[in-house]
């Protein structure tokens, strides 16, 4: 609204100065100050009023016992992420432009899901939540709508169904009438692997705000036709907008971390969970990058993978031993490290790096090709 504003009254008055607006650099880093603003601001009422409404984590047998101790932590934290990414964007993005509508409904629709899941499990005190085939309907039917958007859209013709090849030059792969499949395949599966990683104080937002800010210098230099053409890479038209969702992100992570670290004072639940996997999918597939996705989100991909490949094993030695075997102490990946003896603060930071250098790796495939 303020982008829109700021151009109404350059247009005229032509006051020194407001031409600045027209920039994403600029805007961008505004999203991001007011984000974290937002969520120093909102972070401390919503735990209060999460508090008083007795809205906690609940004791989780299956999980390590340490993690005990942290029955009664107030939950749906996510709410604060949600509304520092979407105030910001709201203020300095383009809400005209198609990627923002997309990236905007991505959030909301998977947040909104979350929730439901969240308030079933603490309020209503139904153990599982929302049932998991209503769930995956949810993630299902937001990949269907971003899928056809982006396939049909006549604006974003001929590259609708194309993707590019990580550290191939030239090389671009057409998804042709699997596209739309892919799409829900990608976020779907994405959602879900950031609510896996979410089971540690620190450890889902940081790694979260470490992909946000290596998607934002990815969605600028596609939307900028001269950095498109110089690194050789698809020119998206409009897809630098969502250089302002990303940067939003950045600082919502931030402003969360603050309460998120250990030991933690709120989580962000399936409300911020599912949301900012939903959202981070999303960026990649409308920027042509989710091949690319793998690579930058591999610390969400390890914990994913860690868990079904822990179900499928002990399914297996059970059929063939009778009794179910494991690979890892624990699953996620990061479960089988606390009961290894590592510390919990330890974990996370290792992850933290983990997350820099493939965002640093991925970051080379604009490059390396």
């Amino acid at each position: 609204m303020l982008y829109y504003l700021s151009d109404i009254l350059e247009r005229q008055f032509h006051p020194p100065g407001f031409g600045v607006f027209r920039y994403i650099t600029f805007r961008s880093a505004l999203a991001a100050m007011t984000a974290l603003l937002i969520s120093f601001v909102i972070g401390p009422i919503v735990i209060r009023k999460l508090h008083k409404h007795q809205i906690g984590e609940q004791a989780k047998v299956e999980g390590p016992s340490s993690h005990l101790a942290k029955a009664g932590t107030p939950t749906m934290g996510g709410l604060i992420i949600i509304g520092s990414v979407a105030v910001p964007l709201l203020l300095w993005g383009d809400l005209l432009n198609l990627y923002v509508q997309l990236i905007l409904l991505i959030t909301i629709w998977l947040g909104l899901l979350g929730f439901l899941d969240d308030y079933l499990k603490v309020v209503r005190k139904k153990k599982k939540g929302l049932i998991a085939r209503y769930k995956l309907i949810g993630q299902v039917g937001i990949g269907l709508i971003v899928g056809a958007v982006l396939y049909f859209s006549p604006q974003l013709h001929p590259f609708g169904s194309v993707t590019t090849v990580p550290f191939f030059k030239n090389l671009n792969f057409d998804y042709s009438y699997f596209y739309i499949p892919v799409v829900i395949v990608v976020i779907t599966a994405t959602s879900n692997a950031v609510n896996l990683t979410d089971g540690i104080d620190g450890l889902s937002v940081g790694a979260v705000g470490i992909t946000a800010l290596t998607l934002a210098l990815m969605c600028y230099i596609s939307g900028n036709i001269d950095f498109s053409r110089y690194l050789n890479i698809i020119y998206l038209r409009g897809t630098g907008e969502l250089t302002v969702y990303c940067a939003a992100l950045v600082g919502a992570s931030l402003g969360f971390l603050w309460y998120n670290a250990y030991p933690a004072q709120v989580f962000m639940g399936d409300t911020g969970s599912l949301a900012l996997g939903g959202a981070i999918a999303g960026i990649s597939i409308m920027i042509k990058k989710e091949l690319v996705l793998p690579i930058l989100g591999g610390i969400f991909l390890a914990e994913e993978l860690s868990v079904i490949a822990q179900v499928l094993y002990f399914k297996y030695t059970k059929r063939k031993y009778g009794e179910g075997r494991r690979i890892f102490k624990m699953a996620p990946l990061h479960h089988h490290f606390e009961l290894a003896g590592v510390a919990e603060p330890k974990i996370v930071i290792r992850f933290y790096i983990v997350g820099i250098l493939l965002a640093i790796l991925s970051l080379t495939t604009f490059k390396v090709r």
